[in-house]
């Protein structure tokens, strides 16, 4: 069994949620085929016991036979055993394409969530992207997974068809006009579920991101007098999310209802006719118990039919919503032919006038915060800006590179960035490199994880919460430092501590980053004296550029910013 999740997912196709299942299952065709084929052989299994049953009791009880009743009882016992060798495979390979249609989804609706970047509030709610993470990955697993039991439930129909005609044309053509003629009854339910079930998701997608505002933006709300306000919509809008649940359940119910009533129906006539042609004389005794048995087991392979229809049903809604995300897209785009990756080189704002020597620690001082914070953005291409005024790297424009290309490259921390809930070595180690322990004393966030009584494995509460400003500061720029990107653009990296302790990181984050080139946005003396070169910018410009001890002596509106006089 191979490894999940894949180290990549791939392109997906997202054309439509059909051609996006297909890319699915595409991409694991060996183990959906392989499921197919085993639960057919399975099934099959299952469809020529009763026959076999009524071999044996003609051959051996009816004529008195024993050595027909032992072959055929090895002959019971063979295909016993196939079907439980085949049952075991199938079931082990239908798990395989549900874990593997979840991650491979969960993989590309997070590569295009990094994609979209800021960009993804404006275009999803919040409730889309959580949906796509609990709900949706299930039923499109749940899809793929049905393909095995799907296939050998259609085939293990034909095959009961088969004998069926073999052993009593009338009996046989009942269950060929029977079983289509169930399945088109059936299929009028699964269009209204599947409109109900869209309605329904689209619902619970805006009701989420609405508790997700309420929690974000409460203590504003109750500031402002409007928490009863917004409280009564959203109990408005849950009770028409239940409404809405209430007509998906209905379906849902008359959906089951169909799949016992129907096959019942069904097959107690089956029953009957099969009972009347044995008292007739027209089938065997055999033959009659072998029909008895067909129409216990014709159950199986019919709800499973429709339990197909129902779960491809699900799984094509939810693929629509990954579809709607992969098909978003960002405020920065791509070109549509990247330029080659230069190797090296300096990185320039063509509009400041800042130019990053490779290998340096490059500060950049600004009299007003917002000009360093309008520069990094356009060092790390988190704008687009006019042709020719953007940043550059080695002489290449960042909007003519790939922007995955430009976010590998360069890596732009600032205090927006959050802690995430689970594992703390998780969070600031996701790549498990052996670089967190020298990262956590140049960030001088060593002694934050020595206090914590479970140290690394200590849970992070929501956004890090339980942590105060100047430790998230602490343990955001150890995360940083572990990612050792080949430029890294930290904005206002030590704004948060103590002045002791920004100094030990000022001394250490030249060391820490020794052969890699390093952008620092911050105004304090302590970080400025350690830097290689350091740009003094006014309103949006560079006026002046040197180490700090020249800057202080040389330029009085320099020394007035670092020294706030």
């Amino acid at each position: 069994m191979r490894e999940l999740p894949p180290a990549d997912p791939g392109i997906p196709d997202d054309r439509s949620a059909t051609r996006y299942l297909g890319w699915l299952a595409r991409r694991t065709w060996s183990s959906v085929t392989g499921g197919m084929l085993f639960g057919i052989v399975w099934m099959i299994c299952q469809a020529l016991v009763p026959a076999i049953i009524g071999k044996a009791i003609d051959a051996g009880l009816t004529r008195r036979d024993l050595g027909a009743l032992l072959v055929w009882s090895l002959v019971l016992l063979g295909v016993g055993l196939i079907q439980a060798g085949a049952g075991v495979t199938r079931h082990r390979l239908a798990v395989f394409n549900w874990l593997a249609g979840a991650y491979r989804t969960v993989q590309v609706a997070v590569r295009q969530a990094n994609r979209l970047g800021s960009a993804l509030p404006r275009r999803l709610d919040a409730g889309e992207v959580v949906a796509i993470g609990t709900a949706d990955i299930g039923h499109i697993g749940g899809a793929l997974d049905i393909t095995a039991r799907g296939a050998g439930s259609l085939i293990a129909i034909v095959v009961v068809t088969v004998v069926l005609l073999v052993t009593s044309v009338p009996l046989g053509l009942i269950v060929v006009l029977g079983v289509p003629l169930l399945m088109a009854v059936v299929g009028l339910l699964i269009r209204p579920l599947h409109r109900r079930q869209q309605a329904y998701r689209e619902q619970q997608g805006r009701l989420t991101g609405r508790a997700t505002d309420l929690v974000s933006g409460l203590r504003v709300l109750r500031g402002v007098g409007g928490e009863p306000v917004m409280s009564a919509r959203y109990r408005a809008e849950s009770q028409r999310l239940r409404a809405a649940g209430l007509r998906v359940a209905t379906v849902e119910a008359l959906l089951e209802a169909a799949q016992v009533l129907l096959p019942g129906i069904f097959l107690a006539l089956v029953t009957w006719l099969g009972a009347r042609f044995a008292l007739s004389g027209r089938i065997t005794l055999g033959q009659l118990v072998s029909f008895y048995g067909y129409a216990a087991f014709l159950v199986a392979p019919l709800r499973q039919l429709t339990e197909t229809l129902d779960k491809l049903t699900r799984g094509h809604v939810s693929s629509r919503r990954v579809v709607t995300m992969l098909l978003a897209r960002t405020d920065l785009a791509d070109p549509d032919r990247p330029a080659r990756v230069p190797g090296g080189g300096e990185l320039v704002d063509r509009v400041s006038g800042v130019v990053v020597r490779p290998g340096l620690v490059t500060a950049i001082a600004a009299a007003a915060p917002a000009d360093a914070v309008a520069i990094t953005d356009r060092l790390g291409r988190y704008v687009d800006t006019a042709p020719g005024a953007g940043a550059t790297l080695a002489g290449v424009p960042l909007s003519d590179l790939d922007l995955a290309t430009v976010r590998e490259r360069i890596l732009v921390a600032d205090n927006d960035a959050r802690l995430f809930s689970g594992p703390l070595r998780a969070d600031l180690n996701p790549a498990g490199a052996a670089a967190l322990p020298a990262a956590l004393v140049a960030a001088g966030a060593d002694e934050i994880v020595a206090g914590l009584a479970a140290g690394l494995e200590t849970e992070v509460a929501e956004r890090g919460r339980t942590f105060s400003g100047g430790q998230q500061q602490r343990l955001r720029l150890a995360r940083a430092l572990v990612a050792d990107p080949e430029v890294l653009v930290l904005v206002e990296p030590t704004s948060a501590v103590d002045a002791h302790t920004e100094a030990r990181i000022a001394a250490r984050l030249g060391p820490a980053r020794r052969g890699r080139t390093t952008v620092i946005c911050s105004t304090s003396p302590l970080v400025l004296d350690r830097a290689d070169v350091v740009h003094y910018v006014e309103a949006g410009r560079t006026v002046a550029a040197g180490t700090h001890q020249e800057l202080l002596a040389g330029h009085p509106g320099y020394a007035r910013t670092v020294l706030r006089e």
